[in-house]
């Protein structure tokens, strides 16, 4: 079976691929708009004896295979997602939220989680083994837009199973509609491993009920929910902050903060 390669689009996403794994680049494809911007990478590809090409934007939109593709594209090796198997990761647990995605089927989405996973600062990301779950795809590196380089990335294929047996090292919390606390009420004494659902039934109830808490963002009450992407930036920022303030402060932070007026 023939795997395909990456494709990905955008010059954050690009960028962020040379600089996590350059040596898996393949090719590189730019429009002239972009010379300026590509030719740190063009260096990068001559010296590692790689293809690179300036081309116009017609050509650029049939090797991405959209015409949402920033100006640049590189083909790069198949990034593999192995299965979460114990001792568990450390790298997973250097960052206050673990997101786990349990049947997210919108590569958009996925991307879109990422992204925000990364600007706050989480070390990971765990997929389902649900049969809906997105996988990493040329629509989930472009929306992204370099965060799934800086996450580590792991497939759980029973993820009730396994937020058991994560349960000693994270608070588990499942992400529903309705019926939750609000995320300053959950427990700091622990990192939280963040469960975020299919876009139309939520987390699947095994999975819920594997969950220690359930979490719900309050809202307006005018629309029953958020997009599964909206919901998962606001519960890891709020979370993030939540835990944050649960951990002592260094001497003399406060007087620095007063300092600088507030």
């Amino acid at each position: 079976m023939t795997v395909e390669p990456d494709r990905i689009a955008g010059l954050a996403a690009v960028q962020a691929l040379f600089a996590a794994r350059p040596g898996d680049v393949l090719r590189l494809f730019y429009v002239p708009a972009r010379r300026r911007e590509a030719g740190p990478l063009c260096k990068q590809m001559a010296a590692a004896r790689r293809p690179y090409r300036e081309v116009p934007p017609e050509e650029l939109a049939r090797i991405a295979g959209t015409a949402h593709h920033g100006g640049i594209v590189a083909v790069a090796m198949p990034r593999s997602v192995t299965d979460l198997a114990a001792p568990f990761p450390a790298e997973l647990l250097a960052a206050p939220v673990l997101p786990v995605l349990d049947g997210v089927g919108n590569p958009h989405n996925l991307g879109a989680i990422a992204r925000s996973a990364a600007f706050f600062g989480c070390a990971g990301m765990l997929l389902s083994g649900d049969t809906r779950q997105a996988g990493l795809s040329d629509a989930a590196w472009r929306t992204a837009e370099g965060g799934l380089e800086h996450l580590v990335l792991r497939r759980v294929p029973n993820l009730p199973v396994a937020l058991r047996a994560m349960a000693p090292r994270f608070t588990t919390v499942a992400a529903v509609a309705a019926g939750g606390v609000p995320p300053e009420a959950l427990p700091r004494n622990k990192p939280i491993a963040l469960v975020l659902g299919n876009e139309e039934t939520g987390p699947a109830p095994a999975t819920i009920a594997a969950c220690a808490q359930r979490v719900t963002l309050p809202g307006s009450g005018r629309v029953e929910s958020l997009n599964v992407s909206v919901a998962a930036a606001v519960l890891i920022h709020a979370l993030m902050r939540h835990l944050d303030s649960a951990a002592p402060r260094a001497a003399g932070s406060g007087a620095q903060q007063g300092d600088k007026g507030s």
